[in-house]
């Protein structure tokens, strides 16, 4: 298995492609290195996926070898997915780990196993982007102990990567290599008290990374997702639900709006958006019974998330914005 796939990597082969081009159809002269094709790590593209405004960084990002990547914003606004959607367009593999306060170096690095009787070293996500010129995602890395953090910081500075375990092999970065990390803060504390796990890191540290802060998409890409995903939903109401949506943003945010002084701990996510929406359509049937098919789903999709005042206050804010006939 690990020779396969050792196989498919060592067989990827880079080009120079049109940032344009690839990116949004027109061609812009700029130039930007991918694959010529994909690989079991490349991350499925999606035709009709909006790219973000913050893309533009992560994309002259990508352009050249820099420093590594830090992405951070509030929950669900769509930081991984638009790495490796832009990822996916340059056929770049993606060599993906979530943060936790239990990851140590030695599982971004690989270990020794027991194969055919003998011991092999494995090669963990990080040394295998490094190896063979992936995309190395480490998400929620505000979650990692500020020590094994630190442990990045050679690999971080552009050094070579030591296994000893593995006799001592040297890796050298590959010229494709890079390092992305995403995460809801800055890494210097997380001041709403909201993500908890969440640790402060060492400033030597968060001074290595290119920062780039990504926030909800903008309305018109928010409506034009909806259209995408629930066609059948009338778009009046469609427009009235990325209303409601930046409205509890801002609540959950301290800024007062409607009549509403209090913050909430909950929040809407993109894809919280659209599953309230997913929900509507699916419970539309409901009307019939008397029910009003957009509150029904925003309890599933939100409100049972949070605590009874909040969930009141989701739904006095929805008497607002939604006029009852609106969703029967």
């Amino acid at each position: 298995m690990t020779n396969t796939i050792h196989d498919e990597l060592e067989k990827l082969q880079s080009m120079e492609l049109d940032a344009g081009t690839v990116f949004s159809g027109s061609p812009s002269g700029r130039v930007i290195r991918g694959y010529s094709g994909p690989c079991s790590y490349t991350p499925t593209p999606d035709p009709g996926y909006i790219f973000h405004e913050t893309s533009r960084d992560i994309a002259v990002w990508l352009m050249n070898i820099s420093d590594p990547l830090y992405v951070f914003g509030p929950t669900g606004s769509g930081k991984t997915s638009a790495i490796k959607q832009l990822a996916s367009r340059l056929n770049y593999p993606v060599f993906e780990v979530t943060g936790h306060s239990r990851l140590e170096f030695p599982d971004l690095v690989g270990h020794l196993s027991v194969r055919n009787g003998s011991m092999e070293f494995e090669y963990g996500p990080l040394a295998l982007a490094m190896k063979f010129g992936g995309l190395f995602l480490l998400n929620e890395i505000d979650l990692l102990e500020p020590a094994t953090a630190t442990g990045l910081n050679g690999v971080l500075d552009g050094e070579a990567l030591c296994i000893a375990e593995n006799g001592g092999e040297l890796i050298i970065p590959h010229p494709m290599f890079r390092f992305a990390a995403t995460a809801n803060t800055n890494g210097g504390s997380d001041e709403t008290g909201l993500y908890q796990g969440t640790l402060r890191q060492n400033l030597a540290f968060l001074d290595r990374f290119w920062l780039c802060e990504m926030g909800y998409p903008a309305r018109d890409a928010e409506e034009k997702l909806l259209g995408g995903c629930c066609p059948k939903l009338p778009e009046t109401i469609r427009k009235k639900m990325v209303e409601y949506a930046n409205e509890v943003r801002r609540l959950f945010m301290g800024e007062a709006g409607v009549g509403i002084a209090n913050s909430i701990e909950v929040t809407f996510s993109t894809r919280t958006l659209l599953r309230w929406a997913d929900l509507t359509v699916r419970f539309q049937p409901l009307s019939r019974q008397g029910v009003q098919p957009v509150t029904y789903a925003l309890d599933r999709a939100l409100g049972f998330r949070a605590t009874r005042e909040t969930r009141a206050m989701l739904h006095e804010l929805a008497q607002r914005v939604f006029p009852q006939s609106m969703g029967e």
